[in-house]
């Protein structure tokens, strides 16, 4: 695992000044603590940061090919690349290393652009091909690894966290006012774009080509739901349980220690459960994280009862921490750091502990990210899926539900009346919701409010119409893969374990099990109302009935109890001080009211003063700071 950045100026007379690379690369020496390397060749420039993983001695990056006509710099892990290098070997491909890195060089040499074809993993990576002077840029189909990426008239510069872009003078440190405002709907902020006006994600499953042609981005991949599978329920079952032994495994390949991030779900069990039984004899190392308990609310929000259930069923060496609310007052400065951009998601946090807990023992881990959003585990889907039945075999009530959203008693059943009165192309906004459409327009005014609306059906109902003739669940687990998956759950999973120097692997979303799953049947998905019917069914013999039988729960953080207690005035002095960038971008007195009814116990409003106490954050750092850096320099 490691961080890549690097410039290529369009004029080939442009030289690239190493200091600025070295200089970008500094900022991501937590992703790459181990090694560094460089490469500046005319117009273009590398940069390279290493956290060792495999072949520990001979990984240093830059990697050439044979004639020294083209170097890579990678970020990731390719779990095919033995065989892949075997049957380049017999290609007559002659390797210096035993990474995996020169392994995707190699096979851009013999395949071009369809490198990436022919990769099995997590990826970002830059090819500087110094013949054609010519950068190709990609990365892996789900989303894993994050790649960013800045362009003007005079140059592309692309990194694996934004902080280094920020480093080249010229790229702008400005607010982009839209993906705010989309931000506050969703508490994040969806792709390609991100908070920085100018700066933009490369999206999973693209490849991005900068040449004297100019810059052309395209998919290489995508889930494709028109393949039905004509097995039997007992082979299907079969060769699920083969696909995930397999994906494990291959993500068992290190030559440094393994853990698992255990939380007592389905997801993060199974996992261990089949580490157990592909790894047999091998006592693994689990970490969980839960909550100091006292305090309204904390031990619902705390799952180290099913952790631990879990991790003595699968004999493992089990650790803990406990979170309070002191924790997470000291450390949102340097966790938004981390995240580069808003994401009002207090999951963070823990997931930041219990990886600086994991790294004192260990240097990868793997986790259950992923399953709910190719098996159909969140509970939003049978609810959806009731509601577009209910419309369309009685439109009217739809019209009705959509019409009187507004007198619902709660914003959670006003929410889901408002899709009841749309198509569900329409309606569906994904698992997670931030301000409502009546605060958002107190806080922002209408004209705002209605633009961000618009914007973000576009894109849902973009991705509603990519998922072509999919049934009506495998759309909206289209959705969910191609908004939220990588643009919450995995960003907050890279940027919070890289934060500690380690790494992450996700066995649930290799892209064989990814197609394997899109092939199904929905009732392997979803039946009776529950999800991952065929996970659970997989696990039944090995997992305790504590874990089978647990109800879908989030990484639940009991934030509200603390934001009316012990964070009360730590939340008072940063979102209504006179100077706080909450009141430059939003209405004073909707967020002082915002405030003062979750202090009062009137409603909860816990995770949009979440969302708000990111966001200051974030703009004290890379806003307001920047700015005076700049100012001084």
């Amino acid at each position: 695992m490691c961080a890549i950045c690097g410039i290529v100026n369009f004029d080939p007379s442009d030289l690239v000044d190493r200091t600025l690379i070295e200089r970008m690369a500094r900022t991501l020496v937590h992703r790459g603590p181990d090694d560094e390397g460089f490469l500046v060749d005319g117009q273009a420039g590398l940069g390279f940061r290493r956290l060792s993983i495999i072949d520990l001695s001979g990984g240093h990056q830059p990697i050439f090919n044979e004639d020294n006509s083209a170097a890579i710099v990678f970020n990731g892990e390719i779990y095919n690349y033995r065989d892949l290098a075997a049957e380049l070997t017999s290609a007559g491909h002659v390797f210096r290393t035993r990474s995996d890195t020169e392994t995707i060089l190699h096979a851009y040499d013999e395949f071009g652009d369809e490198c990436v074809q022919h990769l099995r993993g997590m990826f970002g990576f830059a090819i500087w091909d110094r013949r054609l002077r010519r950068l190709l840029l990609a990365r892996d189909r789900m989303g894993v690894k994050p790649l960013y990426y800045y362009r003007n008239s005079r140059f592309l510069a692309f990194a694996s966290e934004i902080k280094a872009l920020l480093e080249i003078p010229g790229v702008p440190h400005e607010v982009d006012q839209e993906a705010f405002d989309q931000y506050l709907s969703i508490r994040y902020v969806p792709g390609p774009r991100t908070m920085f006006k100018g700066i933009f994600r490369l999206q999973p499953g693209h490849t991005l080509v900068a040449d004297g042609s100019g810059v052309h981005i395209r998919k290489y991949w995508d889930i494709d739901y028109s393949e039905r599978t004509s097995e039997s329920p007992q082979q299907i079952a079969e060769r699920f349980e083969a696909l995930l032994e397999e994906s494990v495994r291959l993500r068992l390949i290190s030559e440094v220690p393994l853990g698992v991030f255990l939380s007592g779900g389905l997801d993060s069990s199974a996992i261990l459960a089949t580490m157990k039984k592909v790894a047999p004899g091998q006592r693994i190392k689990t970490f969980s994280v839960g909550y100091e308990t006292s305090g309204q609310g904390v031990e619902e929000a705390c799952e180290l009862e099913y952790a631990g259930i879990a991790a003595r069923a699968m004999e493992a060496d089990h650790y803990e921490y406990r979170l309070g609310p002191k924790d997470f007052q000291e450390s949102i400065s340097d966790l938004v750091w981390h995240l580069d951009e808003p994401l009002a998601d207090a999951s963070c946090i823990p997931l930041h502990f219990v990886a600086r807990l994991a790294r004192e023992h260990v240097t990868v881990v793997l986790s259950g990210e992923g399953a709910d959003e190719i098996l159909g585990g969140y509970a939003i889907y049978p609810k959806m899926l009731a509601l577009d039945r209910a419309t369309r075999n009685i439109p009217v009530l739809g019209r009705l539900a959509g019409r009187f959203s507004s007198l619902a008693p709660t914003e959670s059943l006003r929410r889901y009346l408002r899709m009841a009165g749309k198509p569900l192309n329409e309606g569906y906004r994904g698992v997670c919701r931030g301000f409502s459409i009546e605060t958002m327009q107190r806080l922002v005014g209408e004209d705002r409010m209605w633009q961000a609306e618009r914007q973000l059906t576009d894109t849902f109902s973009g991705h509603f119409r990519a998922a072509g003739s999919a049934s009506p669940l495998n759309r909206m687990l289209y959705v969910d893969a191609k908004v939220w998956l990588p643009d919450d759950l995995l960003l907050k999973a890279d940027k919070m374990t890289m934060a500690n120097s380690l790494e992450l692997r996700v066995p649930f979303l290799d892209h064989k099990l990814v197609e394997f799953a899109a092939s199904l049947p929905d009732n392997c998905k979803l039946n009776d109302g529950t999800g991952k019917a065929l996970l659970r069914n997989a696990m039944r013999p090995v997992l305790p009935e504590a874990i089978l039988k647990r109800p879908k729960k989030g990484f639940s953080v009991p934030i509200s109890s603390w934001l009316r207690g012990p964070m009360r005035e730590f939340t008072r002095d940063h979102l209504l001080s006179a100077d706080s960038a909450c009141n430059s971008w939003l209405d004073r007195g909707e967020v002082e009211r915002i405030v003062e009814e979750h202090e009062q116990g009137r409603v909860d409003r816990a995770a949009e003063i979440w969302a708000l106490l990111v966001f200051q954050f974030w703009h004290g750092h890379f806003i307001e700071d920047s700015a005076q850096r700049r100012r001084a320099a």
